[in-house]
């Protein structure tokens, strides 16, 4: 008879039980979208550049060296100071050169001794040939003599000006404005000799170079897209270049596009560029090794993205989230380009009115509905 009365009771348990669940089940909230902020690509004119390595150089580079032999007696300039052209550098003994000066001036006054009594000779001649009182030959030795003469007085005179020439050699000058180096030779020593070594080395630092390298592929990928229109070429006096220092921070001092040589490097495949920079702390030395943004064209449609949006999946392959007009997922690959400040250029992959996720990336799915939020306070991360 327990047995009969027990059985009723667990069916009423177990109906109770299931109501329960029903109940609770009803009342479960459903899983909240995930929220994203997006952008609509729009099409604008975008510069194209390439980030190119290269080395600073000096746009001028002189040689200081002596032009006459002799023994250096003083060295006048400040290693490592800036000079001005003109500015002596050193001096070499010039009691060589004063007496060659002396000696070219009085073979001068000989030869001009010579040249007065032969214009004097050459007169009274003239007066007596007309008379039959000489004959002509002598007349014509005296007019020959004359001339011998006025060629000696020219011969001294020019190895007059040659003698100061080798004076004046004598205090070595700059030839050019810069910064020199160290001096390379000392007091004492024996200098003009056609001996190898300058005495120093002089180099312009402001404006200076910037050499760079860029594979001849890349340049004439540019190119071509100038020939079919896709790209707009800047000009050399319009591309613009920004130097990037050796701790990643931009140089604050914009630079210019000079030229691109006409020759490739046979064994690189590459070809130089210089671009200028002003420099008037010096901060920039020749050899140092750089890298330049350089501004080489310009994309009339261009689309970009901002970095925060790429993705890249386990290949290595950047991606981006896109929405539909449902708000849904869905993932498309795409080819960047350069980067401009925070932003990717798209090379392909996307066009104008695509709408990208832009935050929120984490927790959105292909395949999956999100939920949009581009409030004002776009600039705050999205809770997820």
């Amino acid at each position: 008879m327990s047995k009969n009365l027990f059985a009723p009771f667990c069916l009423l348990a177990l109906a109770f039980a299931l109501s329960a669940c029903d109940k609770s089940a009803a009342k479960a909230p459903e899983t909240p979208l995930t929220k994203v902020r997006t952008e609509t690509l729009q099409a604008k004119p975008l510069a194209i550049t390439s980030e190119l390595s290269g080395r600073i150089a000096a746009p001028r580079i002189a040689e200081v060296r002596a032009r006459v032999a002799g023994v250096v007696m003083q060295r006048v300039f400040k290693e490592g100071h800036d000079v001005k052209q003109g500015d002596v550098l050193f001096r070499i003994d010039p009691a060589p050169f004063k007496a060659d000066l002396d000696s070219a001036q009085a073979n001068l006054s000989k030869a001009e001794a010579n040249a007065f009594q032969a214009r004097l000779q050459e007169q009274r001649y003239s007066q007596l040939v007309e008379g039959n009182a000489i004959s002509g030959q002598d007349y014509d030795n005296a007019r020959a003599n004359l001339r011998q003469t006025n060629a000696e007085v020219a011969a001294n005179k020019a190895a007059v000006e040659r003698a100061k020439l080798n004076l004046g050699y004598a205090t070595v000058t700059a030839p050019i404005s810069g910064r020199i180096g160290r001096a390379l030779v000392t007091e004492g020593a024996l200098v003009g000799q056609n001996e190898a070594t300058p005495l120093a080395i002089i180099q312009q630092l402001d404006p200076i170079h910037a050499d760079l390298t860029q594979s001849i592929r890349e340049l004439n990928d540019l190119r071509r897209a100038f020939r079919a229109g896709s790209l707009k070429q800047v000009g050399q006096d319009q591309a613009k270049a920004t130097l990037i220092q050796d701790d990643g921070s931009l140089y604050p001092l914009p630079g210019k596009l000079l030229f691109s040589d006409i020759s490739v490097d046979p064994g690189t495949g590459q070809i130089i560029l210089r671009s200028e920079f002003p420099n008037p702390d010096l901060d920039l030395l020749p050899g140092s090794f750089v890298r330049v943004r350089l501004e080489q064209a310009v994309d009339k449609q261009g689309l970009s993205v901002p970095q925060r949006a790429i993705t890249r999946d386990s290949a290595g392959i950047p991606m981006v989230l896109l929405l539909d007009a449902e708000q849904t997922v869905s993932q498309q690959p795409v080819e960047l380009g350069a980067v401009i400040e925070d932003r990717w250029i798209v090379s392909s992959g996307l066009k104008p009115g695509d709408r990208i996720v832009v935050e929120g990336l984490q927790h959105a799915r292909p395949g999956e509905k999100v939920e949009v939020d581009d409030s004002p306070a776009s600039g705050q991360p999205v809770k997820e």
